[in-house]
């Protein structure tokens, strides 16, 4: 019997995780059979049992998976130098995280963000989803905290307030930004910059 190359079986698992994600975005963890990850991948119960044991591990894959690629776009933004301003960073990782899985949409709008809102809220029933999710949390705000003291650094924003303290709330706007594009359909990655580029230059009264 030939022996299958890694590349191949590298190849299967990359079809077989891009298929089930698929079909998690458009219909949640919990809705979504194995018969319907078999269709959308158009393989056989015996190949993709091969590589996972069942839907709790695609999902755990799945949920690994979609940390890492949020992590590396957050890293790739807190490594430059000097960050650029705010409206411009949060909209540049934003417009990143859309184009993580080119083809990964419907119509021109892409699934990965309702992606992100099936993993967040199966976190919430799985201690086991959880304690990755936190770790991956941990890696996220280093990177903006990374961000953060460079804008200190800069003088672009004052340092009496923890770094810490303004990477969550940058990365809770991009989080919040994530649910209204998965839930509504008038919202663009625009819309994100000139309403935060508005928000960091008022004036307010002294």
């Amino acid at each position: 019997m030939a022996r299958v190359s890694q590349e191949h079986l590298d190849a299967r698992r990359r079809q077989i995780l891009d298929g089930a994600a698929l079909c998690f975005a458009r219909n949640g963890f919990h809705a979504t059979s194995m018969q319907d990850v078999l269709k959308e991948v158009g393989l056989s119960a015996g190949a993709v049992y091969r590589y996972f044991r069942g839907k709790d591990e695609l999902i755990e894959a799945i949920v690994a998976e979609v940390l890492d690629d949020i992590r590396s776009v957050f890293e790739a933004a807190g490594a430059q130098s000097p960050p650029p301003p705010p409206h411009e960073l949060i909209g540049e990782v934003f417009g990143n995280v859309l184009e993580l899985k080119p083809g990964f949409t419907d119509g021109a709008k892409s699934y990965y963000p309702r992606l992100m809102i099936q993993v967040w809220t199966e976190t919430l029933r799985n201690d086991g989803l959880s304690s990755l999710i936190q770790e991956g949390y941990v890696g996220i705000r280093a990177a903006w905290v990374r961000v953060v003291e460079g804008y200190q650094k800069a003088g672009m924003m004052p340092s009496d307030v923890p770094a810490d303290h303004v990477a969550r709330t940058m990365i809770a706007l991009a989080q919040g930004f994530a649910a209204q594009y998965a839930l509504f359909d008038d919202v663009d990655v625009e819309m994100l910059r000139n309403g935060l580029r508005v928000l960091v230059g008022m004036d307010l009264p002294s």
